[in-house]
């Protein structure tokens, strides 16, 4: 079955296999190409970014097994620009020389993200997806008071650190897409809009759309699709299911994912409660053509045959867009 995007898988969660040995795997279950994450040995975005030989081999892999590449992605270094970085957690994200020193992370965060666009560039793709982190995500609740200047200041420091890296993608021609999420400097509606006015609305910067994390937070998704019609540069699909039952809350009470008595879990395509039927005929409404992009989270589940269960649910609810009203045919 084809659809009518690219139905592609992201190897973030596949990083511990090759790079070969995953594509034999995606082409067997189905997918057309793989977003391709910066980490394992996947993309090396420093090498990448340098040596052209290197980049093109990327694709090359994935061309055996008859898969394309439309897209990289680099949460992890992304993570660490804006992130305090003020404990251990971050230091699997970075090199073992900069662990434990916040400003080394960064500096190498913000180096690394300009080599991605580079990268990009050099494989021959024209987005990069990833986290910004948020130097003001742990003041989301106002208490101890927080000032409308700490919010404020939150988003012109994200511009300051942002836009040198920006300007290296508007160099190479290539898109920032942030992937609106919890921890990040845009994780709903509201503060995506902020976002995008504290880098001036530059056209290098818009957004992985990935509905799981909105739909957990009770954010309609497909009103965000509405909201940025034009900054939609890459699709993620991923499932969740609220599951609040009384005793735990929507902050998922310190219970890792997969753990019983959550309040909201990521869960393989099709069995949350995402409506991606919704989200598919909105997808058409603004005229995105670029690929959908199978990000497969399920604790509970196989993650092998979930990969290819999703691969086949996006594939039969892809469709294209009509191009007349189905009664025009009455007058012809």
């Amino acid at each position: 079955m084809k659809s009518n995007r690219p139905v592609t898988l992201f190897t973030g969660q596949w990083a511990d296999l090759p790079l070969e040995k995953l594509a034999e795997k995606a082409a067997g279950w189905g997918y057309e190409g793989l977003e391709l994450a910066c980490w394992g040995d996947h993309v090396d975005v420093a090498r990448a970014a340098k040596d052209k030989a290197y980049a093109q081999s990327r694709k090359e892999i994935l061309a055996k097994y008859g898969l394309k590449v439309f897209a990289i992605s680099n949460h992890l270094a992304g993570q660490l620009v804006c992130d305090l970085n003020d404990d251990e957690r971050s230091d699997i994200f970075a090199p073992k020389s900069c662990h434990g020193n916040a400003e080394a992370k960064r500096k190498w965060a913000i180096q690394t993200m300009k080599d991605s666009a580079m990268a990009a560039k050099n494989i021959g793709v024209k987005v990069v997806n990833g986290f910004t982190g948020s130097s003001i995500w742990h003041m989301i609740y106002s208490f101890p008071p927080v000032s409308d200047k700490m919010v404020e200041d939150g988003f012109k420091r994200f511009a300051q650190l942002w836009n040198p890296i920006l300007d290296v993608f508007d160099k190479c021609g290539v898109k920032f897409a942030l992937e609106v999420h919890p921890t990040e400097i845009a994780f709903d509606i509201v503060t995506a809009r902020k976002a995008l006015k504290a880098i001036g609305n530059r056209k290098a910067f818009g957004f992985n759309f990935d509905p799981s994390h909105l739909h957990w937070q009770m954010v309609d998704p497909v009103k965000f699709l509405k909201a940025f019609p034009e900054r939609i540069y890459h699709v993620h699909m991923k499932d969740a299911a609220v599951t609040l039952d009384g005793e735990s809350g929507i902050l998922s009470s310190h219970l890792n994912f997969g753990t019983p008595g959550r309040g909201w879990d990521f869960r393989s395509l099709g069995r949350g409660g995402v409506d991606f039927e919704s989200i598919i005929r909105t997808l058409n409404a603004i005229n995105y053509s670029g690929p959908l992009s199978v990000e497969w989270e399920d604790a509970m589940m196989d993650r092998e045959f979930g990969a290819a269960e999703a691969c086949q649910f996006v594939k039969k609810l892809d469709f294209p867009k009509s191009d007349r009203v189905f009664d025009e045919a009455f007058g012809e």
